[in-house]
């Protein structure tokens, strides 16, 4: 306790200085809050993109879909695996995948077909909530189909529009039919955005001649649940099928998931860089400190002071300037880590930009929770006692006769 009051009392003597090194700490870590905020926030959001809308957390599929993915590889019995593992507590769903030629006036596209059961399908993902414009998929209007921004975009197309589509069907006749848009998707992931068109799956098995199966079934699962765990579960939901494979959303797209873990460790560079100048004026700060203080320092140790008090004493008034920076730095961050959370940051045109496969949202909002806030503190805590030990224990080994003869 004694050591403190003095430690207490040494980083006040000289006001300037400690209020100089205490600010650094404290924009330091004031930018380092809102930092990890935005970046925790652009991976979250990413994540949770790329699981809600595309890719699920789980998913069950057909051997060899991934690789060359076609109308025949389904998944069999899908209406009893989705039945059992909703019986189990997760969310799923079946959808249905095919491609074709899209066709308006004079423009043509290449599209991609997806059949959705619109009531279990937005039960189960976030698709449905990502109209930008109209309405989402109605089991009893059939001939309307949501299609991607882009699409609407290449072929010129807006609410109330007409689709033809052309494709093979699954017994080799041709699937035609024409449909008209009731709803436009914002900017989600990449392949639905350039050329995604949904309909009923009703309406998808009647056009392809597809009576029976899945294609994938999209499985979510609690939050609280590790994704490996749940994996595991729902593998033993589904049960031994010859030719069903049962993978998470990081198996399914590796890339994208190392994309996420980049990005993640993008900020741990930061905080060294940004930590590292700041470092540097901490040890500048208390070598000065020692060196104003040599004779103090010999008198401590002529009356009985040990090297480890000094040293500790040393040690403390850092880590007291740390922890003021920490109060300020924090209270500084909180209203404006708040209105980021909630409110975010207007991106404008970089919305809807690519990135490996999703696409940037038009609000960028940060992510706050206490793994975001924790990390930026204890690396703060963590180069001061480093920038500190030095001094410290250059002030430790000081002899009283050496103190005594400093000039």
């Amino acid at each position: 306790m004694i050591i403190l009051k003095m430690a207490w009392r040494n980083v006040w003597r000289n006001s300037r200085r400690s209020s100089i090194t205490i600010a650094a700490m404290t924009l330091a870590l004031f930018v380092e809050l809102l930092y990890a905020g935005m970046v925790a926030g652009l991976v979250y959001g990413m994540e949770e993109d790329a699981t809600a809308y595309e890719l699920g957390d789980v998913q069950v599929f057909s051997e060899g879909y991934l690789t060359k993915p076609s109308l025949y590889d389904a998944v069999e019995d899908d209406e009893a695996i989705v039945s059992r593992l909703r019986e189990a507590g997760f969310r799923a769903t079946g959808r249905l995948y095919s491609g074709g030629l899209g066709a308006a006036g004079e423009l043509s596209s290449g599209v991609a077909l997806v059949g959705i059961d619109p009531e279990g399908d937005a039960a189960t993902m976030e698709l449905h909530a990502a109209i930008g414009e109209g309405e989402w998929l109605d089991a009893a209007d059939p001939k309307g189909i949501v299609i991607g921004r882009g699409l609407a975009r290449t072929l010129a197309l807006g609410l109330g529009d007409e689709l033809i589509v052309l494709g093979q069907a699954s017994d080799g006749s041709v699937a035609n039919e024409v449909y008209k848009v009731r709803g436009i998707l914002m900017s989600v992931a990449a392949g639905l955005d350039r050329g995604g068109v949904l309909l009923t799956e009703g309406e998808f098995r009647e056009l392809m001649v597809f009576p029976t199966g899945s294609h994938k079934i999209f499985v979510r699962k609690p939050v609280e649940q590790p994704l490996d765990l749940a994996r595991d579960e729902i593998a033993a939901l589904v049960g031994a099928r010859d030719g069903v494979s049962v993978k998470t959303w990081k198996e399914v797209s590796p890339f994208l998931a190392q994309y996420i873990d980049s990005v993640a460790g993008v900020i741990v560079v930061v905080y060294l860089i940004v930590y590292l100048a700041v470092g540097i004026l901490i040890l500048n700060a208390m070598l000065m400190a020692v060196f104003e203080r040599i004779r103090e320092f010999g008198v401590l140790k002529a009356i009985g002071y040990g090297p480890g008090q000094v040293l500790g004493m040393m040690v403390a008034e850092g880590m007291l300037q740390a922890v003021v920076a920490t109060a300020l730095g924090v209270t500084l961050a909180l209203p404006v880590g708040w209105y980021l959370q909630e409110v975010g940051v207007n991106v404008g045109t970089l919305g809807g930009m690519q990135m490996a496969g999703m696409t940037m949202p038009p609000v960028w909002n940060a992510y706050y929770t206490l793994e975001t806030t924790r990390v930026p503190v204890i690396m703060l805590f963590v180069i001061v006692l480093g920038a500190v030990i030095y001094p410290a224990v250059k002030a430790a080994w000081i002899s009283p006769v050496e103190a005594m003869h400093h000039r």
